[in-house]
């Protein structure tokens, strides 16, 4: 898997990982400014959040590109 993308700077981080770092550097009603989806502002909880994340695709696109922007400060 890593020859079919060796540039994804997401290979090998699991969603789950990704929400958890983001929780843990911003917090829950930060991340909920910064993407603002009901699961990260209504009674968030990392296993509501990754069941929306999992069938929302536009919504994950914009946690990844939060976490890849978080490398760039």
């Amino acid at each position: 898997m890593d020859k079919a993308q060796p540039n994804n700077p997401l290979l090998g981080l699991t969603l789950k990982t990704i929400l958890e770092l983001l929780v843990a550097h911003y917090g829950w009603e930060r991340l909920a400014t910064k993407i603002n989806i009901n699961c990260f502002k209504t009674n968030p909880s990392i296993k509501s959040s990754l069941t929306f994340l999992r069938k929302t695709p536009w919504a994950r696109e914009k946690m990844e590109q939060l976490y890849l922007n978080l490398d760039k400060k």
